[in-house]
């Protein structure tokens, strides 16, 4: 038997909110019929595909049916618009990382403005952790480190995103220790838990640092390095224009981390999907090394 699209559509909609009685309350009908089709939509699996925890989440079956309700309907989406594009919009979730979002990737959504009819979802998450969304099934594309393929998605390279170390020059000048840097004492910034880039660079130097400060939002992040909060890896197309006006200058040793980023999204005949990617890689080339 094949999944019918309104199977498909109740486990999106417990993907997206957490609950069966939520789920009914998104597709407006009773919180019975939803269960009925995730039992109808199972036993075509013959597995379970989700787990009736508190909040409910797909198993790792589910995800797989996640994707292909997505994929579903993303391709019934654009069938829609092009037959109505005044009555449809066509929802495209995509994962990126912060520092890419506050950055280069802004060029992709100045594209976007011009597109009618076309909505994009924007989930931030570390370059190294946002393939686990396209393997949820919870993005169609998305910026990321890895430059092995989720299965089903097709990979491209579009840049590498450097990192320099910097901070405020008063931050430089109490820290500075000779012609080097106090590493160990001298607070770092770190953006979240995910965020390791400082400490590879101060475990290269074999140091763990005393006083780490967490700012968990880009442009917050980076405010805070130029208030003199902390040091930090700051992207280069955020760091070149702070180091001519002075805001920010090179701690000693020069010390940068290359980021290799590439662009994953799934395997459809999407119209939408290519043009997305050629904004992806028209900012890309604007902008990343």
């Amino acid at each position: 038997m094949t999944p019918q699209p309104a199977q498909l559509e109740a486990l999106l909609a417990i993907a997206d909110h957490g609950s069966f009685e939520a789920a009914a309350r998104a597709l407006h009908v009773t919180a019975s019929a939803v269960s009925q089709r995730i039992r109808a939509l199972e036993s075509i699996a013959g597995q379970v595909l989700v787990s009736r925890t508190s909040p409910c989440r797909p198993t790792p079956a589910g995800a797989a049916y996640v994707r292909l309700g997505r994929q579903t309907r993303l391709l019934y989406d654009e069938a829609r618009l092009e037959v109505d594009a005044a009555d449809h919009v066509l929802t495209l979730p995509v994962a990126v990382n912060a520092d890419s979002l506050a950055t280069w990737f802004r060029d992709v959504l100045s594209a976007a403005a011009g597109w009618d009819g076309v909505a994009l979802r924007l989930r931030v998450e570390d370059q190294a952790y946002s393939a686990g969304l396209l393997r949820s099934g919870d993005a169609l594309a998305a910026v990321t480190s890895e430059p092995t393929p989720v299965q089903g998605c097709a990979v491209e390279p579009v840049g590498v995103l450097r990192y320099g170390a910097a901070a405020a020059p008063a931050f430089v000048d109490r820290w500075r220790r000779g012609r080097g840097m106090d590493w160990e004492r001298m607070p770092v910034l770190v953006f979240n838990e995910k965020d390791t880039l400082q400490h590879d660079v101060l475990a290269a130097r074999g140091v763990t640092p005393r006083t780490v400060h967490r700012v968990p939002t880009s442009t917050d992040f980076h405010e805070a390095a130029r208030r003199g909060l902390g040091w930090c890896m700051v992207p280069e197309p955020q760091l070149l224009p702070d180091l001519e006006v002075g805001r920010l200058v090179r701690l000693p040793g020069r010390d940068h981390v290359d980021v290799p980023l590439f662009w994953q999204r799934w395997r459809l005949d999407s119209s939408a999907l290519a043009r997305l990617t050629e904004a992806v890689h028209a900012a890309a080339r604007a902008h990343l090394r």
